[in-house]
């Protein structure tokens, strides 16, 4: 059996989980304090958006499939009030739920029925690309039009604030420090969403479609933020 580290309660991270599976809800909470988390758990969309966005919590975890109030809807519902991280449980095998959920602002997903270890280093991993960069709180990445403060995890275009999950903040942050030469999926994935490429992952052009659609085309009708068939995707600068 594997060994977890415990925390005392004062340093635990404080866990939203909205299931309608109860049994299911209070095993990952038992897995989850032992590994560090403070689990509270919400059965329904609707208690559950009303709870996320407290402010309470440092990331949820939604279940899409949930009758009446779906997790799509809790979704729409937080991501209009908070932009506390997200990771969405979704149906093994179904891209359909994992992209719709991406779109509407999930940082990211894991396939039930899942492996609570896997689960608990998910939500590290988005925790970890969530929390402001480390001092000097002065550093600032200028690209044209673009300006990125990343001690505040904000964004500007053209003067204007741009709506960033933090895993699009972290990509466009990646893609702005190297404006002007191709960043690979496997980088982008490792250092943007804290995990290996998948096969057939669609999670980084997901969230990127969202962060090129708040940039709008170049002046020749491309987006600034370019696809590179089979390397990955770069900033332009011109």
């Amino acid at each position: 059996m594997a060994q977890h580290e415990f925390f005392p309660a004062v340093f635990m991270t404080r866990v939203l989980l909205i299931d309608d599976d109860r049994e299911l809800s209070e095993m990952l909470s038992q897995y989850l304090a032992h590994d560090g988390f403070e689990v509270t758990a919400c059965y329904d969309g609707q208690s559950g958006a009303e709870t996320a966005i407290s402010g309470d919590f440092a990331i949820v975890i939604l279940d899409v499939m949930m009758p009446l109030f779906s997790g799509f809807e809790a979704l729409r519902r937080i991501r209009a009030q908070s932009q506390v991280p997200i990771l969405m449980l979704t149906a093994k095998g179904d891209d359909v739920d994992r992209i719709v959920g991406l779109e509407m602002g999930a940082d990211d997903y894991v396939p039930k029925p899942c492996m609570p270890r896997e689960l608990a280093a998910r939500l590290r991993a988005i925790l970890r690309r969530s929390q402001p960069e480390a001092p000097p709180s002065t550093e600032v990445i200028k690209v044209g039009a673009l300006v990125l403060w990343p001690q505040r995890r904000s964004a500007q275009w053209n003067g204007v604030t741009l709506s960033l999950t933090g895993t699009e903040f972290n990509l466009l942050r990646i893609l702005a420090l190297n404006a002007g030469h191709v960043v690979s999926r496997k980088e982008l994935s490792e250092r943007g969403l804290g995990r290996a490429l998948a096969r057939f992952d669609r999670s980084i052009d997901v969230h990127l479609s969202s962060v090129r659609h708040q940039l709008g085309a170049t002046p020749d009708g491309r987006p600034w933020i370019q696809a590179v068939r089979g390397q990955g995707y770069q900033l332009v600068t011109t």
